[in-house]
């Protein structure tokens, strides 16, 4: 692991636990934030999973988040499963950035600023992590593996396919 992954993972990551805290703490504030991208985003997601039970409440949402980014956050900065606790944070980041910075609802212009540059911020620590993501470290990610087993197996496929065919004319051969 190289000097820039022991510093980067915990650096990406110190932001979630921090948020995650926060929210915590002042979980009433942050849920009056969340209503309004609850609202939109809870009934999409129980029709896309129809069996899910999918709380409702934005207090509720808002401490689920809030867990959701102190754990994936600490396992991202130890370095356990990087690419699956960069992913959560980065599922995570979606809807807090939408939630918490909407400055196109901004009227004054030095608050609709300070929001962009919240918002211009999150979307940039979400590149980060969507980096992270598929980060592999150099060693194959999954997908190439599955790809080079199947084509491992299509060329085995195929050598099985010819030594039955060869095996078949000798066969032949013997019997005429």
């Amino acid at each position: 692991m190289t000097i820039t992954r022991l510093l980067a993972r915990p650096l990406l990551a110190s932001m979630f636990v921090a948020g995650g805290v926060n929210a915590l703490r002042n979980t009433e504030v942050h849920a009056a934030k969340a209503k309004k991208v609850a609202d939109r985003v809870v009934p999409l997601a129980q029709q896309a999973a129809p069996g899910v039970s999918i709380p409702t409440d934005p207090v509720t949402l808002v401490r689920i988040n809030a867990g959701a980014q102190i754990l994936a956050a600490a396992a991202l900065a130890t370095g356990r499963v990087p690419r699956l606790s960069a992913t959560v944070l980065a599922a995570s980041l979606v809807p807090t950035t939408l939630a918490g910075h909407p400055f196109w609802e901004e009227t004054d212009p030095q608050a609709k600023s300070a929001q962009r540059l919240q918002f211009v911020k999150n979307a940039s620590v979400l590149g980060g992590l969507l980096l992270a993501g598929v980060d592999t470290e150099g060693k194959p990610g999954l997908a190439w593996r599955a790809r080079r087993a199947a084509s491992d197996v299509r060329r085995e496929a195929k050598q099985v396919a010819k030594d039955a065919r060869r095996e078949a004319k000798l066969a032949k051969a013997q019997l005429t």
